[in-house]
């Protein structure tokens, strides 16, 4: 391989630069995020794999672990990324893009092993809540200005890891007894699950009227500004004689 670069030197200096290309917009923050995305095939791996059991709960345990992984890293990239000064825009574009994966993936795959629990329009209404956010974030930043995010959205986030995590769960138990405390997990992913749906969409109005608002305070102050410029330009027109 070295006597190549060195019979092409070109190949050497192309190599170096696409190096110092990655090295100048991957950090710490971004490689975290790439973990993220890497993760949503394996939880989909091992929710469908027959390489676990699920008798004895191999399979539900490690696609949990595996679930509550990603989520940590969700939260990590992004304190990471503003305790070191490490905000890029790589970095904004793929955080968003990874928890959408994540959580498009999650339900999908839940719809498909547990129906009874997570019914296809919770996903329908879960996945289309997380892209009219997007859509609304996008058009906020077109607009000059962002919509932070809310109290209900962490929430939501906090309930949806729950979910996920009780619902896998409880494709292998309904109960789970720990010493002498027994954990309905079965009533406890439903609860979930509901109570997701419903901090969803309360978050996702929240969300749309704060977006309204902005974004109608943007059109006024438009309005505003051609008014005083189509003025101007009628006081500037001289006086024909």
């Amino acid at each position: 391989m070295e006597d190549n670069l060195l019979a092409y030197p070109g190949h050497r200096i192309s190599i170096s630069v696409r190096s110092g290309w990655l090295e100048r917009r991957l950090n710490l923050p971004n490689y975290i995020t790439l973990v993220r995305i890497l993760l949503v095939p394996v939880f989909i791996w091992v929710l469908s794999s027959k390489l676990f059991s699920s008798v004895t709960g191999d399979r539900e345990l490690i696609a949990s672990g595996v679930f509550l992984l990603a989520s940590i890293t969700d939260g990590l990239d992004g304190y990471l990324a503003r305790k070191r000064g490490q905000v890029t825009t790589l970095g904004v574009l793929l955080d968003p893009l990874a928890d959408k994966l994540l959580v498009t993936a999650a339900f999908i795959t839940l719809v498909q092993i547990m129906p009874s629990i997570v019914p296809a329009w919770v996903a329908v209404v879960i996945i289309g809540r997380e892209f009219l956010v997007s859509g609304l974030r996008s058009i906020a930043a077109s607009e000059g200005f962002a919509i932070e995010a809310s109290d209900l959205g962490k929430l939501k986030m906090v309930v949806q890891i729950v979910s996920v995590v009780a619902v896998t769960l409880a494709h292998r138990w309904s109960q789970w007894p720990v010493g002498p405390y027994v954990f309905p997990i079965d009533f406890i992913a439903r609860c979930a699950v509901w109570f997701m749906v419903f901090v969803s969409l309360v978050s996702a109005a929240d969300y749309f009227k704060a977006f309204w608002s902005k974004i109608d305070r943007q059109v006024v102050k438009r309005r505003r500004r051609s008014f005083v410029l189509s003025r101007r330009k009628r006081n500037d027109v001289p006086a024909v004689e």
